[in-house]
């Protein structure tokens, strides 16, 4: 009998294996997907609420994706919601070949190699379709697309003391939740773009609503580090 599971084991994973993650050229941990032939990474991610209940107001978005509410620190000025663990995303940037440079908070200018980052949205034919960060979102206060030509660089995060009593320290973005933030207002996070802290009081940023779908909806997040534009 001991036999004849082992054989029926081995049988099965036979037929199966090109559909076990480990066997795949697709890994990564739940709701994250890295393709190392396109050299890209698929994140899992919801529109995000623009109006918190235990808040009195709207915040201008400062972050693409973060935790929601109330992990998230920045779940109130986000563009969507994530459940993936920041450090994971950090890892399969790794797994591609980048190499994460320097975070800033405040002033001074983010640094890191450069990727390209889109959403994938479904139409109403269920077909997914690329929107890029400049459709997504608008400056509210004339209606100007957010640059097209923005770079996203992947600085990774500072290291964090997340309980005052100890002396160890973690990955300082899965202390935050925040993945990518577009101004430097937190360095615990794993993306930021080029743009130093100045630009925040420039732009009013909020969700292109005649683009993106209703909150809750479920979207994907894409880092490609291919160099394609």
């Amino acid at each position: 009998m001991k036999l004849f599971h082992v054989v029926l084991v081995t049988g099965l994973v036979a037929a199966f294996g090109s559909q076990l993650p480990s066997q795949d050229k697709k890994g990564g941990t739940p709701g994250v997907v890295v393709d190392k032939d396109k050299k890209t990474i698929t994140i899992d991610a919801k529109i995000a609420p623009r109006k918190l209940p235990h808040l009195k107001e709207i915040y201008p978005l400062e972050v693409i994706a973060c935790w929601p509410h109330p992990k998230g620190q920045k779940a109130h000025e986000t563009v969507v919601t994530i459940d993936a663990k920041p450090s994971d995303v950090h890892k399969a940037l790794e797994s591609l070949g980048l190499k994460s440079g320097k975070p800033v908070m405040g002033e001074g200018e983010p640094k890191g190699p450069a990727v390209n980052v889109y959403f994938l949205v479904a139409d109403s034919t269920g077909l997914e379709r690329k929107v890029t960060l400049d459709k997504a979102m608008v400056d509210s206060r004339n209606g100007k697309p957010f640059p097209k030509n923005i770079e996203w660089r992947f600085t990774g995060s500072t290291m964090t003391q997340a309980d005052p009593g100890k002396q160890e320290k973690i990955y300082g973005a899965d202390y935050s939740g925040t993945l990518m933030a577009i101004f430097p207002v937190t360095s615990e996070t794993v993306l930021q773009t080029e743009l130093t802290i100045k630009y925040e009081g420039l732009m009013k940023l909020e969700l292109n609503t005649k683009v993106l779908p209703k909150e809750g909806t479920a979207v994907k997040l894409v880092i490609d580090a291919s160099g394609k534009k």
